[in-house]
C-alpha cells in the first residue's frame, strides 16, 4: 500500500477524528473576543500548544488540519508543532484554499480561490511536516441555486487541488460542502449535495486522481435551519446514507462530517 492510502486510512481510523485547527485569524479572533482574551500571535499559540500537546491525543485524534500560521510554530521549548504531534502518533495537515469568493455573474453563489502557487506551497509544506491537505467549496440552495455552473467551477478547482496534492505527495481531504443556510426542505438538500458529488467525482476522475488515497468531507442532508419543518434525525441519517451510497465510490477509503454539536452527531 503506498504512503499516501496509508495516510488516508489511518485518518479514518475507527472511533478517532480529525481535529480542525485551521481557523483563519479573523475567525479565532472572534472566538477569543467572546472570552475576553486577546488575539495576538502568541496567544494563538499558547492556545494551540495547548491542544497538540494534550495527554493521550493520538488515542482520540487522527490528524489535525493546521492554518498557515500555525504549522509554522513551535512549542515553548521550541519543538516544532508538526514533531509533537508526530510524536503523538497524529498525522499533522494544512488547509491550502484561500476562501471562497463570488462567482462572477452569478449572484449568490461562491467559487473557492487558491490555486495560484499552490504547487510551491504544497511543497514547502511537506517540507515542513504536512501530510495531506483540506480544500472546502461553498454550495448554496435558493431560487434557481445552485447552477449547473457554480457545481462544475468548484468540481474542477477541487480536483485541480486534489491531483496537485497527490502529485506533491499529499493526501487531500476534498470538502464540498452543501450550506444550511436557506429554508430548504431536506429533498433540495439531498438533491443539491447528490448534483454535487456528482460533478465532483468527475472531474476527479477526469484529473487521475487516486481515490484511494483521498477522503471526503461532507454535509449530512439536512433542511436548511430556516425550515419550519424540519426532519427528524432518523430520516436525516437514513437521507444522508442513501446520498452518500448512491454518489460516492467504494474506492473512498472514508467519509468524515462537518463540525456540528456532539449530541446531533452522535443521534444521527
Amino acid at each position: 500500500m503506498s504512503e499516501k492510502r496509508q495516510i488516508a486510512s489511518h485518518l479514518v481510523t475507527p472511533a478517532k477524528g480529525i481535529l480542525a485547527a485551521d481557523e483563519s485569524t479573523g475567525t479565532i479572533k472572534k472566538r477569543f473576543d467572546s472570552i475576553g482574551v486577546e488575539a495576538s500571535q502568541e496567544t494563538r499559540r499558547q492556545y494551540r500548544q495547548m491542544l497538540f500537546t494534550t495527554s493521550s491525543l493520538g488515542e482520540h485524534i487522527s490528524g489535525v488540519i493546521l492554518y498557515d500560521e500555525t504549522i509554522r510554530q513551535s512549542t515553548d521549548d521550541g519543538v516544532q508543532f508538526t514533531k509533537v504531534l508526530e510524536d503523538a502518533g497524529v498525522i499533522p495537515g494544512i488547509k491550502v484554499d484561500t476562501g471562497a469568493k463570488p462567482l462572477a455573474l452569478f449572484p449568490g453563489e461562491t467559487v473557492t480561490e487558491g490555486l495560484d502557487g499552490l504547487r510551491e506551497r504544497l511543497a514547502e509544506y511537506r517540507e515542513i511536516g504536512a501530510r495531506f491537505a483540506k480544500w472546502r467549496a461553498t454550495i448554496f440552495i435558493g431560487q434557481h441555486r445552485p447552477t449547473d455552473f457554480a457545481i462544475a467551477a468548484n468540481a474542477h478547482a477541487m480536483a485541480r487541488y486534489a491531483s496537485l496534492c497527490q502529485e506533491g505527495g499529499l493526501v487531500p481531504i476534498v470538502e464540498p460542502e452543501v450550506l444550511m443556510e436557506g429554508d430548504h426542505h431536506i429533498v433540495a438538500c439531498e438533491t443539491a449535495t447528490s448534483r454535487t458529488l456528482q460533478a465532483l467525482y468527475a472531474q476527479l476522475d477526469e484529473h487521475r486522481v487516486d481515490l484511494s488515497a483521498t477522503l471526503l468531507k461532507v454535509n449530512m442532508v439536512l433542511c436548511g435551519k430556516g425550515c419550519h419543518d424540519q426532519a427528524p434525525h432518523a430520516e436525516i441519517a437514513e437521507t444522508t446514507i442513501r446520498t452518500l451510497g448512491a454518489n460516492v465510490p467504494t474506492e473512498v477509503p472514508g467519509i468524515v462530517f462537518l463540525s456540528m454539536s456532539d449530541e446531533d452527531a452522535t443521534i444521527r
